[in-house]
């Protein structure tokens, strides 16, 4: 699976009904009619997409998105910036305030269920509860500058402003 039909399956699991249950229901159907190998390589791309995401500046706009984040949270945030499309993800990680632009006050931009997907279809196709072991490092730390959380809102003020975050 290259990484243009990866992008495919996500545009395609977009289709219908918004939420991030839905969306990931739609990515296991569409998973399930591939080969088990098709869906280990859907899987490392979409690990390589959440590590790539994996920055410093992209924690601190889903922090004032969320009003804090963990790092589970900031985890689930950046699938659901995957879950949103090539496009989007791509200006995100151009520009990290672009992360926020299909978030409403008040809403949580968070999918972890698609972060199983794949998993799920493996299973559901194989009987096995693991795909095969993988060789790939992943980050131990983000990438960038780590942020001050009391001055957060400095990187992104008109960010800050939209969310109600801080003294803004």
């Amino acid at each position: 699976m290259d990484t243009n039909a990866f992008w495919d399956l996500v545009e395609k699991s977009r289709e219908g009904e918004g939420n991030c249950e839905a969306q990931a229901e739609r990515l296991g159907e569409l998973l399930g009619k591939l080969k088990p190998e098709e869906i280990v390589a859907f899987d490392d791309h979409f690990a390589s997409f959440l590590d790539k995401a994996y920055r410093w500046d992209l924690w601190a706009v889903a922090y004032i998105v969320h009003g804090g984040c963990s790092d589970d949270s900031f985890e689930y945030f950046r699938c659901w910036v995957i879950g949103q499309g090539r496009e989007y993800y791509e200006a995100a990680l151009k520009s990290p305030e672009r992360a926020a632009d299909n978030v409403e006050l008040g809403e949580y931009a968070e999918c972890e269920d698609l972060l199983y997907a794949a998993a799920q279809a493996y299973e559901a196709m194989t009987g096995k509860e693991e795909m095969p072991p993988r060789a790939r490092s992943r980050p131990s730390k983000p990438a960038g500058t780590r942020w001050d959380e009391e001055k957060v809102q400095d990187l992104y003020p008109k960010l800050a402003k939209r969310f109600e975050f801080g003294d803004t």
